[in-house]
């Protein structure tokens, strides 16, 4: 798959990863996830979708500090959860908001197959044992499967991660690795609203 990373990326990693500020952390990007996919949906769908998104990528970001602490890179943990993204939006035939196109989901899956697998993730059940909480229902376009439109996706990067840093480059794996002490987690979404409401409350004090 083809996904972008910079630094508020890495920032966001550190976040996800540290007590505390990860609640914090996975609420706001949960926020930016939903309103992502959102915009993609077909004209008048985002609404009765958007509960069912926040709770599918409220789990997905346990699959991610999961793959973490399994020894993936940032992108290919970030890209796992891009990739279970895409089963569901499958599944429900919201193709329109996919990713890569439905003819690469296999690959995809086989890509990751051994984590998948040691979580019970398949493409049907694209959460397998990330299912943490109840994930709303919402409305299926199955239709669309007859003859998939992708205006979204991008194809041919089935093979391995693909990353564009901020410059445009292309990369395979990582774009840029920084060492942990020189990321800054108010970099990630929200934290800095986090930041702003400790100085007041420090005024305050």
């Amino acid at each position: 798959m083809k996904i972008r990373q910079n630094l508020r990326h890495w920032a966001a990693k550190k976040a996800l990863t540290t007590p505390v500020v990860g609640d914090i952390a996975r609420d706001k990007l949960v926020d930016l996830h939903v309103d992502v996919f959102g915009r993609k949906a077909d004209e008048g769908r985002r609404e009765e979708r958007e509960a069912h998104m926040a709770a599918f990528f409220h789990c997905t970001f346990d699959t991610y500090v999961a793959a973490l602490d399994a020894g993936f890179t940032e992108a290919e943990a970030r890209e796992v959860t891009h990739v279970q993204a895409n089963f569901d939006f499958y599944n429900h035939g919201w193709t329109e908001m996919m990713e890569f196109p439905a003819d690469e989901l296999e690959a995809h899956y086989e890509r990751y197959e051994d984590f998948f697998g040691a979580y019970s993730i398949t493409i049907d059940d694209p959460l397998g044992d990330f299912r943490t909480r109840t994930i709303p229902s919402a409305p299926s376009t199955p239709e669309k499967l007859d003859a998939p439109e992708h205006p979204h996706a991008e194809g041919g990067f089935a093979d391995d991660v693909y990353v564009e840093d901020e410059e445009g480059n292309l990369h395979v794996g990582d774009a840029v690795t920084p060492d942990d002490d020189e990321v800054d987690v108010t970099a990630a979404p929200g934290m800095q609203d986090v930041e702003s409401e400790d100085a007041d409350d420090a005024k305050a004090d």
